[in-house]
């Protein structure tokens, strides 16, 4: 008997968008290496890929993220 038992179960209201299935689910039915979550409502959880887009396009075209180019050997 394991000494802390691993919950797979979550909680009423909580949903997570599964990216092995492309389904939304309450609760985590799946493992968390392929969910994105929790989600505070079912359509929050819908758009789970649409924010991850948005989110990473944010990212990309952060100017702080952006570190300046190395100099090269040639580059005085």
């Amino acid at each position: 008997m394991p000494l802390f038992k691993k919950s797979t179960t979550g909680k009423p209201g909580e949903w997570y968008y599964c990216l092995e299935h492309k389904k939304v689910e309450e609760g985590p039915d799946c493992p968390a290496k392929d969910r994105f979550g929790p989600y505070p409502n079912r359509a929050e959880a819908e758009h789970a890929m649409q924010t991850a887009r948005e989110r990473n396009l944010e990212w990309e075209n952060d100017p702080k993220w952006h570190d300046a180019p190395a100099a090269g050997p040639g580059d005085d």
